[in-house]
């Protein structure tokens, strides 16, 4: 059901945890299965330093995650905002159609993160 990128994602995720108290989160929920995502975020200058995240769910969730968190770190604010779900999906070899919901998760939390990122600091 999983190619062998997910699979590894899943056993091994990258950046798995929490920040610090200066780290900003962002957190979203599916309602459709109840998987929730948390990512959290260090800044500097505009560019993400660290990230990390917590996903309670599938291994599509979890695996959708990590592969986030290496595919955002370094990058500008403005750059990760442009990563999308499908753009997560590609750089996991795909993932089963009835799975895609839940790389929407780790999108959706990187970009509530980044939003109070910058509302905190505006």
């Amino acid at each position: 059901m999983y190619n062998k990128t997910v699979i590894d994602h899943f056993n091994n995720p990258r950046n798995i945890g929490e920040l610090g108290n200066s780290a900003v989160v962002g957190e979203v929920s599916s309602p459709d299965c109840g998987d929730t995502t948390f990512i959290y975020l260090d800044v500097e200058d505009n560019i993400i330093q660290d990230i990390r995240f917590k996903t309670f769910g599938c291994a599509a969730a979890i695996a959708s995650s990590s592969m986030l968190t290496t595919m955002a770190k370094g990058k500008t604010l403005e750059e990760a905002k442009q990563i999308t779900n499908d753009d997560i999906v590609e750089a996991l070899g795909g993932l089963p159609e009835m799975k895609i919901h839940c790389s929407v998760l780790a999108a959706d939390a990187l970009r509530k993160a980044i939003d109070e990122y910058e509302q905190s600091h505006s």
